[in-house]
């Protein structure tokens, strides 16, 4: 790296994770686990795009905004659209606010509304499922279902919901966010949970994404060795998570999941109170 990193008093996961990014083909390894595949256009149900079609030549305000919230991706971006489809009664309350949203579609020709709601889904809203379908091929930990991983006390990775492992990580180390969790291990006897994330871009959403794992790392959960499993842009020195990850959060656990079977296995020569 061009810079110096204070990697004195630093967790050495930390360390590591940033050598890691910065000094090796980093991303061409993580696309093992994060396979990014643009998908293909979003199928719209013809009857749906013909009353779509039809309320947009008859500027039928009222219904041709029922008609487009019936669609996955809605075809503009507004800060009211998701509570009309929230509460579909609203829409028939809210004529002003429907009659506006409706100018904005009408600028629109029939081609391009067409083309806006078949955009492809996101490639960060398909990053979720990729984590634990890598998991599943792990080569050095047996990976488990939850009757299989709670019956021994062998090392094991856990293969189950986010909401299975919720209730298990309550019921077992009192995990008090209401949130799905991630990851489960089992390795020396000792428990190790995870909150998993691909960070692609810095702010909004992605930043939420990063205060989401670094809640986990802050809670008081009990009898378990906790984990931020980061990987992304919060390893590049001008990112303001990068910022977080060398100063406040410098000694908690946070590695990439490149790491991951590595932090694991350090666990198994470890004595009683070395983490």
């Amino acid at each position: 790296m061009n810079t110096m990193i204070p990697f004195l008093d630093m967790n050495d996961w930390i360390k590591q994770s940033i050598m890691l990014a910065n000094e090796t083909d980093y991303l061409d390894n993580l696309f093992e686990i994060y396979p990014t595949i643009q998908e293909g256009k979003r199928k719209i149900d013809t009857n749906i795009w013909n009353n779509i079609e039809e309320n947009f030549k008859q500027k039928n305000d009222l219904k041709l905004f029922s008609c487009l919230s019936k669609l996955d991706l809605f075809p503009i971006k507004d800060s009211y659209v998701w509570y009309l489809k929230q509460d579909k009664s609203s829409i028939d309350r809210n004529k002003k606010t429907i009659n506006r949203l409706c100018k904005i579609i009408y600028k629109l020709d029939l081609q391009e509304l067409k083309e806006k709601i078949e955009q492809p889904k996101e490639t960060n809203r398909q990053i979720g499922p990729m984590f634990k379908n890598w998991i599943k091929k792990n080569k050095k930990f047996k990976v488990v279902n939850l009757k299989e991983f709670d019956e021994n006390d062998k090392d094991a990775i856990l293969d189950s919901s986010d909401s299975e492992m919720m209730y298990y990580a309550k019921n077992k180390f009192n995990y008090n966010i209401n949130k799905g969790i991630d990851f489960i291990a089992r390795v020396n006897k000792k428990f190790i949970i995870g909150e998993t994330k691909f960070l692609t871009a810095g702010g909004g959403h992605q930043h939420a994404q990063f205060n989401d794992a670094v809640a986990l790392l802050k809670s008081n959960t009990v009898n378990c060795i906790k984990v931020a499993i980061l990987d992304g842009v919060l390893y590049i020195e001008k990112e303001k998570m990068y910022k977080s990850l060398t100063n406040e959060l410098k000694n908690y656990n946070i590695c990439s999941a490149l790491l991951l079977d590595k932090f694991l296995e350090s666990f198994k020569t470890k004595k009683k109170g070395d983490e």
